[in-house]
């Protein structure tokens, strides 16, 4: 959590610098990007949905007539609970939920110099609802986004095979030229009788296909193999219930013995 572990207030400071009346001219989107340093929204998916978190905030605050200072302090509010979801990668959402609750009431009760009554109860109970059912409903979109992506290279290497040569472009020229030569050479003699090729040794490809096959073979013969021990079992279980079913059903001693008059 950002911050120390003991409840504080926060203020944000950005809010006192926001123009009293924003004109066309001047959306708020344009004045929150130079406040906070963002770029384009079309240039930058983590900017946008930055500054969409904060205008709808504003937006918020103002409809609810907070004072610059309640609108600071709810916006760092949010601010502080945004770096906490974005601080790790892990699910971190009812540590981020206490934080926020317990620094909230801290600016609603009067216990200097650990809090402040800068929010009246409606309006701490209006922030909280307005919280959950933006910010906390899209708990997951957010950690999601502004999560750094990590990719993982992966080079595998199978025992008992030899790794593939590496040749220069040189080498490379020099045999495609040979080649071309010997298909020239090739075609000019014509010989009538069939000459035996000689038995071409196994590729990395070959050799790479019949490993995975003798791998892939002993792994279905223990499949089966398992298979059939369940099988077998099952089919024990059954022979034993169908011989306890079969056997003759006898009566206590007591009641087969006919009542005489």
């Amino acid at each position: 959590m950002p911050g120390s572990k003991a409840c504080c207030t926060v203020v944000w400071g950005s809010e006192g610098r926001l123009p009293l009346s924003l004109t066309p001219s001047f959306p708020l989107s344009r004045v929150l990007a130079n406040l906070l340093g963002l770029g384009w929204p079309e240039q930058s998916l983590q900017d946008a949905i930055t500054l969409d978190l904060f205008s709808h905030a504003l937006i918020f605050c103002r409809q609810q007539g907070f004072s610059m200072e309640q609108t600071s302090t709810a916006c760092a509010l949010l601010q502080d609970l945004h770096k906490a979801c974005v601080a790790t990668p892990l699910g971190n959402v009812e540590e981020c939920y206490r934080y926020f609750t317990s620094v909230l009431f801290c600016h609603g009760v009067r216990r200097p110099p650990f809090s402040i009554n800068l929010f009246k109860e409606e309006q701490l109970l209006a922030l909280a609802d307005y919280v959950v059912n933006t910010y906390f409903r899209h708990f997951k979109l957010y950690k999601y986004v502004f999560t750094p992506q990590v990719r993982l290279d992966l080079s595998l290497t199978y025992l008992g095979l030899q790794p593939p040569k590496l040749c220069s472009e040189d080498e490379r020229e020099k045999e495609g030229s040979e080649e071309v030569e010997d298909q020239a050479v090739t075609l000019q003699e014509e010989e009538p009788e069939t000459v035996a090729e000689p038995q071409q040794e196994p590729s990395q490809v070959s050799l790479l296909r019949a490993f995975i096959k003798t791998q892939l073979n002993k792994e279905l013969e223990l499949l089966q193999q398992l298979v059939d021990e369940r099988l077998k079992a099952s089919e024990e279980r059954l022979n034993s219930k169908l011989t306890t079913l079969e056997r003759p059903f006898q009566l206590p001693p007591g009641k087969n013995k006919n009542k005489t008059k």
